[in-house]
């Protein structure tokens, strides 16, 4: 009897010696919430032709979006981006391009204007969208979400001219941002396309 009460005191005495857990209260400001990834494929714009295009008939598909303009250096791009088009077309992969005025006044044609320049100086047969803006307060949708890492989920980033591409996978997810000077066929680009 007496081995059992020493049991309990030595029990007694270990739990009291013990540190008590705090109970802490979490302060719910301080948890950061997850980062709302969007996709492309919530946009429907309007193509050069005035036809709504929806980006959701896109899913499954590696996408490049393209800024572009008809009186700018880079402009020849143009042949480059049809190449990489006609090559990957049948292999799950698309061009859009979007034509922008926001750099020098680069493209100041119509959507009819445009839709002629890229048809009879390049052959273009990816999608062209209807003129918009890339950047500064009149920023397009699409755009915002592909500059804006809050909404993206992948990194905030500015059009630094035309022909900046943003590479979209099959999940309708922004995952790599290509400089306006690199080619559309860069090494970088292929890759991504075939892996």
């Amino acid at each position: 009897m007496k081995k059992i009460s020493l049991l309990v005191l030595m029990i007694i005495s270990f739990l009291s010696c013990t540190p008590k857990k705090e109970n802490k209260e979490i302060d719910i400001a301080q948890i950061q919430e997850p980062v709302k990834k969007e996709t492309i494929y919530q946009f429907k714009v309007k193509d050069l032709d005035g036809n709504e295009f929806n980006f959701a008939d896109l899913k499954g598909k590696k996408i490049m979006i393209v800024n572009t303009a008809s009186k700018c250096g880079l402009t020849p791009q143009y042949e480059n981006l049809q190449a990489l088009y006609t090559k990957y077309q049948n292999n799950d992969f698309v061009i859009v391009g979007f034509p922008a005025n926001n750099f020098l006044r680069q493209e100041p044609g119509s959507d009819l204007d445009i839709a002629a320049f890229c048809s009879e100086n390049y052959g273009v047969t990816f999608p062209m969208m209807s003129k918009i803006s890339v950047k500064g307060k009149d920023m397009d949708d699409v755009y915002q979400f592909l500059t804006q890492k809050d909404r993206n989920g992948f990194k905030d980033s500015k059009v630094k001219w035309n022909f900046q591409k943003y590479l979209i996978n099959e999940q309708g997810e922004v995952v790599k941002v290509i400089k306006p000077k690199t080619l559309p066929d860069d090494a970088e680009v292929i890759s991504w396309i075939e892996e």
